[in-house]
């Protein structure tokens, strides 16, 4: 005992000793896992936790944090995790994913279809009640004599930690599910020896600002409470290094001179008043200065070029989005000193390019990177439902998005871990972020002093953590509405201090706050099913033909439409199988429903009925499948190249949604699957790089660049098909396409002798005559008419369908198709030659491969193309990529289907 120490404490330790060999001679604790630092000298504390409600546990957390402790019976978890992620893993609750399973769950009684963040947690729920998790480890030997630092990169919603016997932080200061807590555990550390940490987590309550899903998917019951981040041990000096930043200022359009500015948090960890130095390097440019901290304190530190001339670069190599240029990235290196030894370093990335913002003539935010226009063409991003993580999952995911030519991901809320950031950094991928809706993060009246603390220190957090990233391109304060004055300031003072480098918009919506003006967003819809010429159609305000579907206007593409979608997107017939199960698979029936929306969009109703009036009823599921594939391509279709044709008056337009958080019928360019359907094929289209299409508002023929580089001699061919194959129309037409152009070429002049439903062929060919853009419609004499005074926030009724039923009456087809596999390192590449040899149009013609013969398709996969229709004689090359693992020992077998294909 050292002298001084209070005897109770001794009584204590005494009894803790005696109770755990009584402990220890009932049950063998495991031995702490031997976690090793990471190349970032991270401890991570992955594996090797254990679970269990607080329901089941006496102890108290003191006793809980020690390794006397027992956990018995306790369940064991891999961090990050939510509490319903790991018991959902130890199989003690059963996947919620197929059929309607989730409803199974204890504490899952809420209305379905309804939000459960807005819901109070029933008081018999398994998850009303606090759950433990406790850790064992052992901090290297190595660490002694450093400051060690505890982090947690997320937790929600609220907790009380605990480190070797010793409460360290409390839940009164532990609340938020977008705040990153670092606390420093030198005091309470035990190096090289083992350690035992406990955490009490609080699920959020309905007046909490946690993490929501809206009318997206469902919940789980605990509303994914937990450690639903990293959770590491680092060490550093007496001072600590975070968040390094390189903010840029170009000249453009010159582009040959950059101001940066550096900047970087410095923490003092010690209770002394300290002098050091923080010093910087960028490839051969080198800066420093002196540092007086404060005992305890933490300040950011700033390199301005105007006092470090040296940050004033010539020619520097710009980060572009891919399809602008190369994402060149920088590194950055700093070393904070103190008595000229190391105290902590860091090595970062950073990519030189600025990102600025105006409105356009029709109100519409318009963005600029380095200068040049973009248009910001991107999709909805959803985690999944119980916040699992997976690194191969986010890659191909990233793959996915690059491969159909998005160039945005909008995160609503959904703040995602470092690796999403880097990734996009990497590929070239702008990242939208912002606050989410509909939930207590839009309750501002019903806001308590402690909500305006955790809002404030979650927004410090999140741009702390995204500013130094080059592809996030802007930062939302607000989604379904903007902030009142009060708010909106608090937010803007942190973005300025701390130097957020890229355009702020209040909100989502066209609403106008009296801080900040015109927001020159809009989020006026639709959500629902809506017919192809709805985005050509609707025309801005004091144009010609203008029609107003609701006082905040209608989403047809003009402006900046933030979130947006033709509604439902029903995934191919396996994805259904897996979804709904063999006993539900038809008719249509609750459990599909069930995977549809909340809100408005609990059923897929709309959508099914344009299906059935376009393309003719379905008796089965297959049928069913492959017009609904149809129906998203045309609809997805639709949407991006109508915002691709008349940009800079639209100046962007986000997907609702992406992806999915669960397996869904709506809303999605591709399924939880990660099987490609009829939307992602659809948007791939319309996103290739010069792209000759269709105006369904005045038959119109255009071209559309969207590569930064003039395409000079071109040439367009346009010709026209009956039913039966038969040629109605030719014309050519020669093209020069500027960069990042549109132009229209021409319309069509009236044609006669159609059939019901005709088929419009549009081929694009370079100078050297090789197709560099294509497009493939099927169209319909009768005319696809729109019921504007019915329209409601999410959807504009269709009063008259188009007419596509005849296409049943095509004849069937066989394709010649021969095929090849080779191996390109990790990836298995199969090459398809596809031949029609008949005198009919093998229409929607859609390719797998599979895992042998009859055997499951390989997913994820990057086709080349895919829903294809082939002209009589028509040949056609197409490769499909795809991880070679995914193979095993089977041989690639290529299956293919179609409309009326044998």
């Amino acid at each position: 005992m050292k002298p001084g120490k209070p005897l109770s404490l001794t009584v204590f330790l005494l009894t803790q000793f005696l109770l755990s060999s009584f402990l220890a001679a009932q049950q063998k604790t495991p031995a702490a896992p031997t976690e090793k630092p990471t190349a970032e000298s991270r401890l991570i504390l992955r594996e090797g936790w254990a679970l269990q409600t607080s329901a089941k546990v006496e102890a108290k957390g003191e006793m809980i944090s020690t390794p006397g402790f027992a956990p018995k019976g306790w369940h064991t978890a891999t961090i990050p995790s939510t509490v319903v992620a790991a018991l959902v893993r130890d199989k003690s609750l059963p996947d919620p994913f197929p059929g309607t399973n989730l409803r199974s769950f204890p504490g899952v009684n809420y209305p379905i279809g309804a939000n459960f963040s807005n819901i109070a947690m029933p008081s018999d729920s398994p998850y009303a009640v606090s759950w433990w998790y406790r850790k064992p480890f052992t901090i290297p030997a190595s660490y002694k004599g450093k400051t060690i630092w505890l982090k947690f990169n997320g937790i929600n919603y609220r907790a009380n930690i605990f480190l070797n016997g010793k409460q360290i932080a409390k839940s009164d200061d532990v609340a938020g599910a977008w705040r990153t807590y670092e606390l420093n555990i030198t005091s309470s550390a035990k190096t090289g020896a083992e350690n035992v940490l406990a955490v009490q987590a609080f699920a959020p309550t309905d007046h909490d600002l946690a993490i929501t899903f809206v009318d997206w998917n469902p919940a789980p019951p605990d509303k994914n409470m937990g450690l639903w981040r990293e959770v590491y041990v680092t060490t550093s000096g007496p001072v600590a290094l975070r968040y390094p930043t390189v903010v840029s200022k170009l000249n453009p359009p010159a582009n040959d001179s950059a101001q940066l500015t550096v900047t970087a948090q410095v923490k003092n960890g010690t209770d002394q008043a300290l002098k050091g130095k923080l010093k910087g390097k960028i490839e051969n440019i080198s800066f420093e200065q002196d540092v007086d901290l404060a005992a305890n304190e933490s300040r950011d530190v700033t390199f301005a070029p105007d006092k470090f001339s040296q940050l004033v670069v010539s020619n520097p190599r710009l980060w572009w989005p891919a399809q602008m240029g190369t994402p060149n990235l920088y590194k950055l290196n700093m070393e904070f000193e103190v008595s000229g030894v190391a105290s902590d370093k860091s090595s970062s990335e950073f990519g030189i390019r600025e990102v600025t913002s105006d409105l356009n003539s029709v109100g519409g935010r318009a963005f600029h990177i380095n200068g040049k226009n973009i248009l910001i063409r991107g999709g909805g991003w959803t985690p999944d439902m119980m916040l699992r993580e997976n690194s191969e999952r986010l890659q191909d995911e990233f793959r996915y998005v690059k491969d159909m030519g998005l160039n945005t991901v909008r995160l609503e809320g959904k703040l995602e871990a470092e690796e999403f950031y880097n990734l996009a950094d990497h590929q070239g991928i702008l990242v939208m972020a912002g606050w989410c809706c509909c939930d207590f993060w839009e309750r501002w009246p019903r806001w308590q002093p402690q909500d305006f603390e955790i809002a404030k220190q979650s927004l410090r957090d999140q741009i702390y953590r995204l500013r130094s990233h080059p592809s996030l391109v802007m930062w939302l304060n607000g989604s379904d509405n903007p902030p009142p004055p009060d708010v909106e300031q608090m937010y803007l003072d942190i973005e300025k201090e701390l130097l957020w480098p890229n355009p702020v918009v209040s909100s989502a919506t066209g609403k106008k706050t009296s801080v900040t003006g015109d927001s020159g967003a809009k989020m006026s819809g639709p959500y629902e099913y809506v017919a192809p010429n709805y985005w050509q159609v609707d025309t801005p305000e004091g144009q010609p033909g203008r029609k107003l579907c609701n006082p905040g206007g209608c989403g047809g593409a003009y402006g900046f439409n933030t979130e947006t979608s033709m509604g439902p997107a029903v995934p191919p017939v396996e994805s259904i199988r897996a979804m709904v199960g063999k006993d539900h698979l038809w008719p249509i029936d609750d459990v599909w429903n069930y995977h549809a929306g909340g809100g408005e969009f609990k059923t897929i109703n709309v959508f099914s009925e344009a299906l059935a009036n376009r393309y003719g009823k379905s008796d089965n599921v297959e049928d069913f499948a492959i017009k609904s594939q149809m129906q998203t391509y045309e609809g997805v279709r639709a949407m991006y190249e109508a915002y691709s044709r008349n940009k800079y008056q639209s100046t962007g337009v986000i997907q609702w949604m992406l992806n999915n958080a669960w397996p869904s019928m709506i809303w999605h360019l591709y399924d939880y699957y990660l099987r490609p359907g009829g939307g992602y094929f659809g948007a791939k289209r319309a996103m290739e790089a010069l792209h000759p299409l269709y105006g369904y508002d005045d038959h119109s023929i255009w071209v559309v660049s969207s590569e930064y580089i003039d395409a000079k001699g071109l040439k367009l061919t346009t010709k026209i098909y009956n039913l039966d194959a038969t040629e109605k129309f030719s014309q050519e037409n020669s093209v020069d396409a500027a960069a990042d152009s549109t132009a229209k070429i021409f319309t069509l002049p009236d044609v006669s002798g159609l059939s019901n439903t005709y088929f419009l062929v549009l081929k694009l060919a370079d100078s050297a005559g090789k197709l560099v853009g294509s497009n493939f419609y099927w169209l319909s004499t009768k005319p696809e008419t729109l019921d504007w005074a019915k329209s409601t926030w999410w959807m504009t009724p269709t009063a008259s369908y188009a007419d596509f039923t005849a296409i049943s009456q095509l004849s069937k087809v066989k394709l010649r198709v021969t095929d090849r596999t080779e191996r390109k390192g990790e990836d298995a590449v199969t090459h398809l030659t596809i031949e029609n040899p008949s005198k009919n149009l093998a229409l929607f013609v859609r390719l797998k491969v599979d895992k042998g013969v009859k055997g499951e398709e390989i997913l994820p996969v990057v086709w080349e193309d895919n829903y294809i229709s082939l002209l009589p004689g028509e040949k056609r090359e197409i490769s499909a990529s795809y991880r070679a693992s995914e193979l095993g020992a089977a041989k690639a077998s290529v299956e293919v289907s179609g409309w009326n294909v044998e």
